[in-house]
């Protein structure tokens, strides 16, 4: 909770890769009061990496703080915005410090229409779940769905039979050794989940039901 003023800023940390972060990043890491993380044993492994020694905590000060997440951009399927309007109500001063996103990394490289898109991030495990996939019924835009690799087969069978079979997108371990693109069709990636086991966080991609856009 913070309870006095002072410079919240919303950092985006490598998703991955950890030569990812940007120049400004680390300038701010190294130069505010104290790092809000959200699992401090992962973030030091960054900080380390960049001999940054500020301090992180749990906030409850006002001073010049730096939120991070596990990877990637705060608030972006996390709690973080929660932080960001408490400290707008008081008159914090928010600046966001951009920098890697699985989302966009997913989508610029999928090879699906970019021009509009729709991020759903994780669906519900049960309750809701059904109702969140029947809105995508009749979405034209391309679909960014988060998925753990242990649901991944579940949620792609569904979608088959709620919204029908459409080009889809797999992107996994994002900057990483492993990094992979599948690109087919729901169908193709459900008959493809059969033979293959994935690990590792995926973004899954849904284009709209044009035969224009579909993988040969």
């Amino acid at each position: 909770m913070i309870t006095s003023l002072g410079n919240l800023y919303i950092v985006s940390t490598p998703i991955g890769n950890l030569s990812d972060i940007t120049y400004r990043a680390v300038e701010i890491l190294n130069t505010v009061d104290i790092i809000a993380a959200e699992d401090t044993r992962r973030s030091r492994i960054l900080l380390s990496n960049y001999s940054i020694k500020t301090r992180m905590e749990i906030v409850h000060s006002g001073k010049h703080v730096a939120v991070i997440t596990d990877a990637g951009t705060p608030a972006i399927s996390d709690p973080a915005y929660k932080l960001v309007r408490e400290a707008i109500d008081i008159g914090c001063k928010i600046e966001s410090i951009p920098g890697p996103s699985a989302l966009l990394a997913s989508i610029v490289s999928s090879g699906l229409p970019t021009d509009r898109f729709i991020f759903e991030g994780f669906l519900p495990p049960k309750k809701g779940r059904v109702k969140r996939m029947e809105k995508l019924i009749d979405e034209t835009a391309t679909v960014i769905i988060y998925e753990n690799s242990l649901r991944l087969k579940r949620t792609i069978k569904q979608l088959l039979e709620i919204i029908g079979d459409r080009p889809a997108v797999i992107s996994r371990e994002l900057t990483k050794l492993h990094e992979e693109t599948i690109r087919g069709t729901l169908s193709g990636l459900l008959d493809l989940l059969d033979n293959k086991k994935l690990k590792g966080e995926c973004v899954l991609l849904i284009g709209k039901d044009d035969k224009n856009v579909y993988f040969e």
